[in-house]
């Protein structure tokens, strides 16, 4: 009979074994275990007969009949297990080597497994990657085993499926568009994310029940496939295009003057969806996380060590990466304008110090229209949300400093007016996790510790650029003191931004070379400088540099 049929095999042994044990139960004793001994024998000729019909006819199985035949068999295999011990099996699979002799007592041996099983859930708390799987049922196999050989069917119509799957999900994102945007409750989680999940947990309980072995192995590998397409084609496939925006948005900041110009930003829809994306992509990166120790559980302990999903997890981390430079660019580009028309600006005619200037309040602007549009839908995830801000931080505040140095010449009101205006970003900055929120929360240390010492940089290049240069040797050293920055160039541009002439540039190089504290053994010089006394041939170095200085001066 074929496996359509295979519902009468196990009707007709339990119609025998209820005849026999009618007829002839009381025939032999208890201890010969002769109607288990029917049972097994029977399990090993369907076995046997199962795998040659399936053999010769492998081309007839499709995947609802195997799964059809399955099923049956393993619930065939559970009602042995609930009415026989298994202590007869020739490979030892059954109960008997595993728990004391039978006794007559049924409450001792309720209370022995009872024991058993605290013994078996104590090993598991305390080394659950490693605990031993033994099965509860000593017939699990006894005929399914047969079955083992063709669940490549089964695997191969999952795989198909997963694909359907994803297609329908690509499908359905753009019928139905992005996500509405959801500031109340954060970021949307895309619904497709846990239908992926959901159907993977109902494939993996379905295959180990089938098989812990290779199946298992083949089950993982096609969660993988699918795993990195959902990552790339839902995910990142779904994510605002750049490739031609985003080298405009540089070269337009770069072009436009004026100040407070139009530059292409993200629209909050646009915003919204980054936001949901990198939600989904962070609950996938957890829930791959949990499907590997799933996996691990429910496979053969031999096999555990070819269960690795950490590419996908790396897959996923990979879009949240993404998504949160996405977010950084736009507010970065947003604010290049503003920082471009402040290094055009006439800085050396301003003639009284007064608010804020209009290329902060614009700056301020763009801040405060992103920030919280990204904090409210990042709400569940707030570490992205911190990471989005320390990103920010370190591309904006390098930028305002580049942009600093290209304000020359400045006079001392010009200065001061800079840094006044540099003072006010350092305070919006140190706001900014908490911008426009009405729950104000203290920013992370590692946060304020970025901005602080970025924007704090920024007021020491101004403070030495109203310092008088002269005498040049307080000058030198007072920058020293200052921004402790050991490069040149830097000490050139702080000149420059003071408008001093070439001549007046070189000696001051030639003295500043010459004030330069020696680094310290071993270390790169970019940390705090150390004055330690100079070697022999440092000293002869500086006393020829200082000869051919006074050769050039007289």
């Amino acid at each position: 009979a074929w496996l359509d049929k295979i519902d009468r095999r196990y009707a007709w042994i339990k119609r025998q074994l209820v005849d026999y044990e009618e007829k002839y139960g009381r025939m032999f004793p208890a201890e010969w275990c002769m109607t288990e001994r029917i049972a097994v024998d029977f399990c090993h000729i369907t076995r046997a007969e199962l795998s040659k019909i399936m053999r010769t006819r492998a081309k007839e199985i499709e995947v609802k009949l195997l799964l059809f035949a399955i099923q049956r068999t393993t619930n065939f295999e559970g009602l042995l297990a609930k009415r026989f011990s298994g202590c007869t099996l020739a490979d030892g699979t059954g109960k008997k080597p595993e728990v004391p002799p039978p006794s007559t007592n049924p409450f001792l041996e309720d209370e022995t497994g009872a024991e058993t099983d605290e013994i078996v859930m104590e090993k598991s708390d305390t080394d659950k990657p490693k605990k031993p799987k033994v099965p509860d049922n000593p017939f699990h196999g006894i005929v399914s085993k047969c079955f083992e050989p063709h669940l490549y069917v089964y695997i191969e119509s999952q795989d198909k499926n997963l694909g359907e799957l994803i297609d329908r999900f690509v499908a359905d994102f753009k019928a139905q568009g992005p996500p509405k945007p959801n500031v109340d409750e954060g970021g949307a989680v895309l619904p497709s994310c846990a239908d992926l999940f959901v159907y993977y947990k109902k494939c993996m309980v379905q295959c180990s029940q089938l098989s812990t072995g290779e199946p298992m192995i083949a089950l993982t590998t096609i969660f993988q496939k699918y795993l990195r397409e959902y990552a790339w084609k839902i995910l990142s496939g779904n994510l605002p295009k750049t490739t031609s925006s985003s080298g405009g948005l540089t070269i337009t900041s770069l072009l436009k003057e004026k100040e407070g110009s139009e530059v292409a930003k993200f629209t909050l829809e646009e915003l919204c969806l980054i936001c949901s994306i990198l939600s989904t992509a962070e609950y996938c990166l957890a829930t791959t996380q949990q499907l590997e120790e799933k996996l691990k559980e429910k496979v053969d302990t031999s096999l555990m060590e070819r269960i690795n999903l950490t590419g996908e997890m790396d897959t996923f981390s990979i879009v949240i990466s993404n998504s949160i430079q996405l977010l950084v660019q736009d507010l970065d580009a947003a604010c290049d304008p503003a920082l471009t028309a402040m290094s055009k600006m006439q800085w050396q005619n301003v003639e009284h110090v007064g608010d804020q200037s209009p290329y902060v309040t614009s700056v301020i602007l763009h801040i405060k229209q992103n920030v919280p549009i990204i904090r409210d839908n990042l709400a569940s995830t707030r570490k992205y949300f911190t990471q989005f801000c320390i990103k920010f931080a370190n591309s904006f505040i390098p930028k305002f400093i580049n942009h600093l140095f290209k304000c020359k010449p400045i006079s001392m009101v010009g200065a001061e007016q800079l840094l006044l205006d540099t003072h006010s970003l350092k305070m919006v900055l140190l706001d900014l996790p908490s911008i426009g929120s009405q729950v104000v929360r203290k920013a992370p240390a590692s946060y304020t510790k970025i901005v602080v010492k970025g924007m704090t940089r920024a007021e020491m290049i101004l403070k030495v650029v109203m310092a008088p240069h002269e005498p040049p040797v307080v000058f030198v050293d007072n920058y020293i003191k200052l921004l402790a920055d050991c490069s040149t160039d830097t000490f050139q541009k702080i000149l420059d931004m003071k408008g001093l002439k070439r001549s007046e540039q070189s000696s001051m190089l030639d003295l500043f070379r010459l004030r330069l504290p020696a680094p310290p053994p071993g270390g790169d010089g970019s940390g705090s400088l150390s004055l330690s006394a100079p070697t022999p041939e440092q000293e002869s170095s500086r006393i020829r540099k200082l000869e051919k200085l006074i050769k050039k001066r007289l």
